[in-house]
């Protein structure tokens, strides 16, 4: 990957058909009730929610990043099949987490399937897993000290 093409930014409302296009594309984590992630739930997460941001490789959109501030909650980070293991996600959390505890110290969360490559990615970057949620997912939290300390 050429890293000069490579471009992370804020999300806009104008990005959210090709953010729901990655979402309903990835191999893990397959959301199975789509009614659950709409074009309006998803930019009410941009605009009302939260915030976001995508990373672009030739003004395509291949990975995107959503966090909840009301919940302290990881939304969405995805990943573009075909794009992953390019730092593109580490990207984004980088910068999602960056600017959440850069005004915040309340501790994050997120959820993801286990026995995932998500998985595997959240433990590296320095989450606990603290238990499971009502779903059956792995609940991870991270700290404002933790993630300082993971990017150390």
């Amino acid at each position: 990957m050429n890293l000069t093409s490579v471009n992370f930014r804020e999300a806009t409302i104008r990005d959210v058909k090709e953010l729901l296009e990655i979402r309903f594309s990835v191999k893990e984590n397959v959301l199975n009730n789509r009614a659950l992630v709409t074009e309006e739930i998803t930019a009410d997460f941009l605009t009302r929610y939260g915030k976001g941001w995508v990373c672009e490789i030739e003004n395509q959109i291949v990975g995107f990043a959503i966090i909840d501030v009301l919940e302290n909650n990881i939304w969405a980070l995805f990943v573009r099949p075909g794009f992953e293991k390019k730092g593109i996600g580490k990207g984004l959390q980088q910068i999602m987490l960056d600017w959440f505890f850069n005004q915040s110290d309340k501790t994050l969360w997120l959820g993801t399937a286990p026995g995932t490559r998500a998985e595997k990615f959240y433990i590296a970057s320095g989450w606990k897993d603290v238990g499971r949620t009502r779903h059956g997912e792995i609940r991870f939290e991270i700290t404002r000290d933790e993630w300082m300390k993971s990017k150390t």
